[in-house]
């Protein structure tokens, strides 16, 4: 009785949080002092509920809160380790941010209405960890999204905001469509919405080896939706242009929404295990996508720009990790990444004066190539080591010691840099204590989050031969590319590197052709509908009407 009855207290938070948006609406003016005072209260009664959550599922692995629906489709909220790390990480996320909005808009004139389309938004992304039953997983992933939306357009007078908005909504309904076909796949083959009954079925079936068409397709359009949700190449664009948003919007975005994706593929992770084309997926365009967006990061100007493609990267490794089946080291990424970017874009003003503050300057390299092999050399043994210390058996954990090995290329480019240096033994030693540590603490803390959250996922399983082939390539991608990151401080000079540098600082021009997508779409809409329109619409429409006049004016008169 007091377990179910704590698990029915669970729905309090969200509500508070609904509650303090409702409030919003009788004050969204200047210094709301009692939505101020209430939104404090619900993330302080969060980080309570969640802490007294995390109590009891460690003594009782799985507790389902009293079912409200038809026909198995409804209302259950589900705590087990996975769904209470994420509500906690969410709780404490909710009251850094919140408490940094209290300031950070002090004296804007709708900081009300800012704080209560806030706090709907944690709502949302609540009800999505907690949610036990399929319906009440679609309707908070598609309230995430809505509520999202009304934050983007916080300051509509801002034409960049509305055309990022425009295209997250657009990315976002895609989304929603794929995972209402995936859950309709799975109710019509279990017959049931609810999570748990979906999961022992699945546990069941997974040892025959038989994979139905409903599972398959049902995986399949897991994937896509979780691919939309976290921007993922080549829909990516909309991320790198929601700057115009107040700084909290871009902190909650980066560290709570984009998880969405990885989250929905960890949580339903039976049945991508249950799929024969749906890791090969994520491996594929997650192992692209963090590519691509790492590169890209390093090509930036602006702080925010360049933080928005490291969290299209982390997205990307993140549901990589997933493709390849380490479930474990996956949510750990993703609880690390959050705290990490929640605190970037936090802090993102300061950027300067830390550079200005800083007092160490970069060694001079020397751009030998027997150090750089040599620095390869010893970040691979360090981590062959670290390995081995841990006794990591290379035929059953071949998916983790891939994984790891990408941390290997990370490690060796900290040797190289230490040893093609004129930084002398000392930069050195450095350098392979940092490495040993990082190495020690990779394996550490995923056997950690490997036994918190066993009894949740699926056991870490022998890759077959197209899932390894896959990796195989995507590992010799990520070798190539830290080669070439190793060598092109020597090639500035170089035209080739010159242009490939601009290529990827613009994205190779995708986000260009999603910009004309759509205003393609909207300008159409327009037409059947020319009814009330902002002043972006109206600033975009004067424009192309008075390109259109000049082209169709003679040569003279346009001189």
């Amino acid at each position: 009785m007091t377990v179910q009855y704590i698990v029915n207290v669970v729905y309090l938070s969200p509500l508070a949080f609904l509650a303090t948006a409702l409030l919003s609406y009788f004050q969204p003016g200047l210094r709301p002092k009692h939505v101020k005072s209430i939104a404090t209260a619900a993330t302080i009664f969060s980080i309570l509920i969640a802490a007294i959550s995390g109590v009891f599922i460690s003594q009782h692995p799985l507790i389902e809160s009293t079912f409200f629906g038809y026909k198995q489709l409804g209302l259950s909220l589900r705590l087990d380790s996975v769904s209470v790390l994420m509500f906690s990480m969410i709780a404490l996320l909710s009251f850094i941010i919140l408490r940094f909005s209290k300031n950070y808009l002090d004296g804007d004139v709708r900081q009300g209405a800012f704080i209560g389309r806030l706090a709907a938004t944690i709502a949302a992304v609540q009800l999505l960890v907690l949610s036990g039953n399929l319906a009440l997983l679609l309707l908070a992933w598609v309230f995430t999204s809505i509520s999202l939306h009304r934050l983007l357009v916080f300051y509509h007078e801002r034409p960049g905001a509305i055309i990022a908005a425009r295209k997250k909504f657009l990315v976002a309904r895609l989304g929603d469509v794929s995972l209402l076909g995936a859950l309709i796949a799975l109710y019509l083959h279990f017959d049931t919405g609810n999570l748990e009954v979906i999961f022992q079925q699945l546990k069941i079936t997974s040892t025959s080896g038989f994979t139905s068409s409903n599972l398959e397709v049902a995986a399949i359009l897991l994937v896509i939706a979780a691919l939309l949700k976290s921007a993922q190449f080549p829909t990516h664009g909309w991320l790198i242009e929601v700057m115009e948003t107040p700084t909290p919007v871009s902190a909650l975005l980066h560290a709570g929404l984009l998880n969405a994706g990885p989250f929905l593929i960890i949580r339903m992770a039976y049945v991508i295990e249950s799929s024969a084309f749906a890791p090969l997926a994520l491996i594929a365009i997650g192992g692209f996508t963090a590519l691509f967006a790492s590169v890209a990061f390093l090509t930036q100007t602006s702080v925010k720009t360049a933080l928005a493609y490291s969290s299209i990267a982390h997205m990307g490794f993140s549901l990589m990790t997933c493709g390849m089946g380490v479930y474990s080291a996956a949510m750990l990424h993703l609880v690390a990444h959050s705290f990490y970017k929640a605190h970037s874009f936090l802090s993102s003003g300061s950027a300067i004066d830390i550079i200005r503050a800083a007092k160490v300057s970069d060694a001079i390299q020397t751009k030998n190539p027997f150090r750089i092999v040599l620095g390869i050399l010893l970040g691979l043994g360090v981590y062959a080591g670290s390995a081995l210390l841990w006794g990591i058996n290379s035929e059953n954990e071949t998916a983790l010691l891939g994984i790891g090995s990408i941390i290997a290329l990370g490690l060796s480019r900290l040797f190289t840099s230490a040893l093609d240096s004129s930084g002398g033994i000392k930069l050195l030693f450095h350098a392979a204590l940092l490495s040993l540590l990082v190495a020690l603490a990779f394996f550490t803390l995923e056997a950690g989050s490997h036994e918190l959250l066993s009894a949740q996922l699926p056991e870490l399983s022998k890759p077959n031969f197209s899932t390894l082939a896959l990796m195989v390539i995507v590992l010799i991608a990520f070798a190539a590319t830290v080669f070439i990151q190793i060598i092109a401080p020597s090639q500035t000079s170089s035209f080739f590197f010159k242009a490939l540098a601009i290529h990827f600082r613009n994205g190779f021009y995708l986000n260009t052709l999603f910009d004309n997508t759509v205003r393609a779409l909207y300008t159409y809409g327009s037409e059947k509908k020319p009814a009330v329109v902002n002043s972006s619409e109206c600033f975009e429409k004067n424009t192309l009407t008075r390109t259109v006049q000049l082209e169709n004016q003679p040569i003279a008169a346009k001189n």
